[in-house]
């Protein structure tokens, strides 16, 4: 539930400006660690996928992306991702949420995801192993 709270308050806490989310009624606000983004990688290498807990690829529209370690961790993700990004997570269990889900291929332990409507919101657990 908190993390349906996160993705839905409008709040304006966090005193930095995005002209990019700011007309975006469903932003983020960023809070992203140093520390989380340096664990995570802007490009993903072939075949990493099949041992990697979660794999996301913007193929459409950009849109907010938050990713968090299930149970109340730390936030890895938290605002836009533009078209043609890709991350990777080596952490797990994770609960991912993407705005458009139609524009993020997710693939989680190297099986890519079902796909989602354009425009819809879409949700995914990646379960510890």
């Amino acid at each position: 539930m908190a993390l349906v709270n996160a993705l839905t308050s409008s709040s304006s806490d966090s005193g930095s400006a995005d002209p990019a989310g700011a007309t975006d009624p469903g932003r983020l606000e960023p809070t992203v660690s140093e520390s989380a983004s340096a664990r995570t990688t802007g490009t993903a290498r072939a075949g990493a996928a099949s041992t990697t807990p979660l794999l996301i690829r913007v193929t459409g529209a950009a849109t907010q992306v938050y990713v968090r370690v299930s149970g109340g961790g730390e936030v890895l993700q938290q605002g836009i991702l533009n078209t043609g990004e890709v991350r990777q997570y080596e952490q797990a269990p994770l609960s991912v949420v993407a705005a458009n889900a139609g524009s993020v291929e997710v693939v989680i332990y190297g099986r890519k995801q079902p796909g989602k409507a354009a425009g819809q919101r879409g949700e995914w657990f990646v379960p510890d192993r």
